[in-house]
């Protein structure tokens, strides 16, 4: 779908890559209540296979990440699809180490809200992917 704004187009898909940039970005300028915004509140993130469950959970286990003056990791999306519902999106990609050296592939699966921003609702990191 095309989402029109002051004359310019861009694709769903181009909102949902905007909106996971954004979220990377928290971490990169050490924003923990902004990392925080981009949570369901049902949201469930996978740190060591266990599962963590709702906005504040995650975003305490998620806290120690954002201390220090340096990111301890980052992430980009590669992968950027949305269902034909237009509700349900998947980011993917590298997370890389302060040196740029790729350590493992984030998966996220995003939900798009009433007011048309995504929140994250699922989350969970692998090892990088064959080929990657």
């Amino acid at each position: 779908m095309l989402i029109g704004g002051a004359g310019a187009s861009e694709t769903i898909e181009t909102v949902l890559e905007r909106t996971e940039l954004a979220f990377a970005r928290t971490m990169a300028e050490r924003d923990h209540e902004a990392f925080k915004g981009f949570l369901a509140d049902d949201v469930v993130f996978f740190r060591a296979g266990k599962p963590l469950r709702g906005k504040r959970v995650v975003a305490e286990a998620w806290k120690g990440f954002f201390e220090g003056p340096a990111a301890p990791f980052s992430w980009k999306p590669e992968v950027v699809a949305v269902l034909d519902g237009e509700d349900l999106g998947l980011t993917s990609g590298p997370v890389l180490d302060p040196d740029g050296k790729r350590i493992a592939t984030f998966n996220s699966v995003w939900r798009r809200q009433d007011d048309e921003s995504w929140k994250i609702v699922f989350d969970r990191g692998c090892p990088p992917c064959e080929g990657d």
